[in-house]
């Protein structure tokens, strides 16, 4: 399929779609894997091609604020337009050499027909890095929100200007990966650079798409107290304290297999880090814990939502304290 977002540069293509911005040669690909110059246009191999479809509750995104006990229809393409050492979906997200991506095709109409057979609340393009099938994600949003579906995106947040204007109305809500906040982290780890991915999280947080923010803590990696510090204060003085950081335990996969899990007590520290930095919501992830799943009212302190593995218990009405009444953020119904 003709690909959107790109513009000819005499025989080459330069692609719009992230901030690699790759210039193709003609039958060259993009750092995706999944755009190719061909003939002087650039081509999606993955404008209708899903590795993955799965109902899941919608705190496995993670996002706690948004439809708290809801299921989400998740679709997964294939390609990313990082290249992470850590990757947990490398079987998708990295596409062999042999440039035969995995998958079936699935037209946009099928997609959104078979959430509402499902009984979703919402649809989330997840598993590998949405931004590179920008193409399906176009059609099918609009389809979904047709019938009555939110839209979630669960992104590294590397993706062009353009994607985010084009889905502005498309999109309801986002879970953006923050990796760390050392640029050498993202160039070295990841094959990608931190400033973009600042730079959208502060337009995200402009555009009324519903926002938070997870970081894999990395023993040894990104976990210093300094580093855990400065990702807290920006969070707080650039998107707001009542965004959303979810914490989640890294434990060994793809080239960094045989790297110890998180602790625990390290969790532990930088769930504390972000409470002392003013952040209203932090949360635990992908590890037993007893506090880091609960929302606490930021007016009183009282526990308002508690949550197990992915089951929510809600203490109040849908986004209210039961101890003061007081309105917490959100997108609760």
């Amino acid at each position: 399929m003709r690909a959107m977002l790109w513009e000819p540069v005499g025989e080459d293509v330069r692609c719009q779609l992230c901030a690699h911005a790759c210039r193709l040669k003609k039958g060259g690909k993009g750092l995706c894997g999944v755009r190719v110059n061909m003939g002087g246009e650039l081509v999606s191999m993955v404008a209708d091609v899903v590795t993955c479809i799965q109902m899941d509750p919608v705190e496995k995104k993670p996002l706690y604020h948004f439809l708290p006990g809801s299921k989400t229809f998740s679709v997964g393409s294939a390609g990313c337009n990082f290249q992470c050492r850590f990757c947990q979906n490398h079987l998708i997200a990295r596409v062999p050499p042999d440039g035969v991506t995995p998958g079936r095709r699935i037209a946009p109409d099928k997609l959104a027909r078979l959430a509402e057979e499902r009984h979703a609340r919402s649809m989330a393009f997840t598993y590998n890095e949405p931004t590179v099938f920008f193409e399906q994600i176009y059609e099918t949003a609009g389809l979904a929100q047709a019938v009555g579906l939110r839209v979630i995106l669960v992104s590294n947040g590397f993706m062009g200007e353009d994607f985010l204007r084009l889905l502005r109305n498309r999109v309801d809500a986002i879970n953006v990966d923050l990796k760390s906040f050392s640029d050498d982290f993202y160039r070295d780890y990841c094959g990608g650079r931190l400033q973009p991915v600042l730079d959208n999280l502060k337009v995200i947080r402009g555009m009324g798409w519903w926002l938070e923010v997870t970081t894999l803590i990395i023993p040894g990696c990104n976990d210093s107290d300094a580093e855990l510090r400065d990702m807290a204060a920006f969070v707080r003085d650039e998107l707001g304290p009542d965004t959303p950081w979810h914490l989640s335990a890294f434990h060994g996969a793809y080239r960094m297999a045989g790297r110890p899990s998180t602790p625990l007590s390290r969790l532990e520290d930088a769930w504390s880090i972000g409470r002392e930095a003013g952040l209203h919501f932090v949360y635990i992830g992908n590890a037993a814990t007893t506090m880091g799943g609960t929302t606490f009212c930021p007016s009183c302190g009282a526990p308002a939502i508690e949550r197990r593995g992915w089951q929510t218990r809600r203490l109040g009405g849908p986004g209210r304290c039961l101890a003061c009444k007081a309105a917490l953020p959100g997108v609760w119904k």
